[in-house]
């Protein structure tokens, strides 16, 4: 039988250079592509400043609404990397050092200057968390309960969810399909509510953008069956075509 139950996901991006804009983010959509293909949607994301009170609060509301909650961010060295501090602080646990954690990163650094204090502090975890693989940096990330510690930088956290691959439970993946219109959004309106309404099961998202001195439209299809997700396709593409327009499978 199919499962057709719905899992979400949350996450918390959590770091002063964000909110600067002195970083600009770049998890967030590989993130939601890889939840994806878990059969997790990602329904929130939310961005917060290196304040324990700000971090703490964004945990707690989101882990709790949802099936996953992911962060970024603040896992490093440094004073200011307090993300561990401040989900043991939510969850009310204490900060322990991981012993696994502890022999990951001596074996790394032992060949680059050794363990230092600041480098020890990426051994530290909230109580009763287990570690999620880390192949680029050595550093690991963290999962407890059902929160996922991950590094902000983009390519180690890439290679973090590589590691989470397979390992939650989810629903069916979320499919796909793209058309391409030099139409105004407006004009179609009622086309794009009525085709979603005939389709039970999907959704059609419109984005519109102006080039070459004109208007377009993408439209983005979506559905967990895939039969469903062609069926209102081909009806959508019908009726952009029946109106006069031409459409671009794949999007402009």
């Amino acid at each position: 039988m199919t499962n057709t139950r719905i899992y979400t996901a949350a996450l918390v991006i959590i770091g002063d250079e964000i909110l600067s804009g002195r970083t600009q983010d770049k998890n967030i959509s590989q993130i939601a592509l890889w939840l994806n293909v878990q059969g997790i949607r990602l329904r929130e994301v939310r961005v917060v400043p290196d304040v324990e009170d700000a971090i703490v609060e964004a945990v707690n509301t989101l882990r709790a609404r949802n099936d996953y909650l992911f962060t970024t961010g603040g896992i490093g060295p440094t004073h200011d990397d307090i993300t561990v501090d401040a989900i043991a602080a939510a969850l009310g646990v204490p900060v322990v050092l991981h012993p696994v954690a502890k022999e990951i990163l001596e074996r790394y650094y032992e060949t680059r200057g050794g363990v230092n204090e600041g480098r020890l502090r990426m051994a530290r975890v909230p109580e009763g968390a287990d570690l999620i693989a880390n192949k680029m940096s050595g550093a690991p990330g963290i999962k407890v309960e059902n929160i996922f510690i991950m590094a902000g930088v983009p390519h180690i956290t890439a290679g973090m969810l590589d590691a989470l691959t397979g390992t939650l439970e989810g629903g069916a993946p979320l499919l796909s399909h793209q058309l391409g219109c030099w139409v105004a959004e407006s004009e179609i309106a009622v086309l794009l509510r009525d085709t979603e309404k005939a389709h039970d099961g999907c959704q059609i998202g419109s984005y519109p953008f102006f080039r070459e001195g004109r208007v377009g439209a993408n439209f983005v299809v979506r559905s967990t069956d895939a039969h469903i997700l062609n069926t209102c396709v081909a009806a959508l593409k019908a009726g952009l075509q029946e109106i006069g327009r031409e459409v671009v499978d794949g999007g402009i």
